[in-house]
């Protein structure tokens, strides 16, 4: 299938982009990459008459290292996060993430925007961002609020951005938890999306846990830390006997999804297989 017809917007500024929005209102769709949106308008499941193009602003790109963070424009691709060095020193399972999304044509051109507003359930980047505890900048025509990625993804395809307001940014605080962390997915083939995604956040003091964040995509609807195996793994060495204590209980309580790809049962026991592979590859 091919998309309806609409009207194309490329603003130079976020100002003109807002304007464009907010005139438009729901007949209008932010396209940045175009990896997350296109298909869809392809499908024909959205059907915007107005589509405006923030690829080309200027200050919605590149990455900044800041004292006591790294921000992200909203249109970096992939591969520009996966080959920073500030996020591969700082939280490597940023740029490890950002290096395992689809092939390098998706890499190249897709970008952390558009993947998150978009919030399809088996993307890499919200559990990657949710044990990273980042920030997601969200601009308007009232100017910037931010949220924090607990409060961002609210269901399968929901988020906190409201119909006038665009991602322009994401933040990832420099912590000891973020500079020893990692990812890891049992991917879908074809679309190398997660069936399972486990991103993974220790910091450890004299040699015991002091912090533990622990989250996954693919496995729900909505992505989420899992905060038993978090618990669990506080106050202990990280070692193979506390990592199988925690894992044991993944995914309590969480309504697990069940697709043609993967059953429920299934999908919840690589859940813990997963973690143990990304706990283990920090201990």
């Amino acid at each position: 299938m091919v998309p309806s017809k609409f009207a194309y917007h490329k603003p130079t500024t976020i100002k003109d982009a807002i304007a464009l929005l907010t005139a438009h209102g729901d007949d209008s769709k932010i396209l940045s990459g175009g990896h997350s949106l296109v298909p869809v308008l392809k499908l024909r499941l959205n059907d915007p008459e107005h589509l405006i193009d923030v690829s080309g602003i200027e200050s919605m790109g590149g990455i900044r290292d800041n004292e006591k963070s790294i921000t992200i424009g909203a249109n970096c691709t992939h591969s520009e996060i996966a080959n920073n060095a500030a996020l591969k020193e700082h939280a490597p399972m940023i740029a490890l993430a950002a290096s395992m999304i689809g092939d390098i044509q998706v890499r190249n051109f897709g970008t952390i925007g558009g993947s998150i507003a978009h919030a399809d359930p088996a993307a890499d980047w919200p559990a990657v961002l949710l044990a990273a505890d980042a920030n997601v900048i969200i601009t308007s025509v009232d100017g910037n609020r931010t949220v924090d990625v607990d409060q961002f993804f609210k269901g399968l395809f929901m988020t906190a951005v409201g119909e006038e307001e665009i991602i322009t940014a994401v933040s990832i605080p420099k912590t000891a938890f973020n500079k020893n962390s990692t990812y890891v997915k049992f991917p879908q083939p074809a679309s190398r999306f997660a069936l399972v995604g486990c991103a993974a956040a220790v910091a450890n003091s004299d040699g015991y846990v002091t912090e533990a964040r622990v989250a996954f995509s693919g496995v729900s609807a909505t992505p989420f830390r899992d905060g038993n195996v978090e618990k669990s793994l506080k106050g202990n060495v990280l070692n193979e006997g506390s990592i199988a204590t925690a894992t044991a209980s993944v995914a309590d309580g969480v309504s697990v999804m069940s697709d043609h790809f993967a059953a429920e049962n299934y999908r919840k026991h690589m859940a813990g297989v997963y973690a143990r592979k990304a706990l283990s590859a920090l201990s």
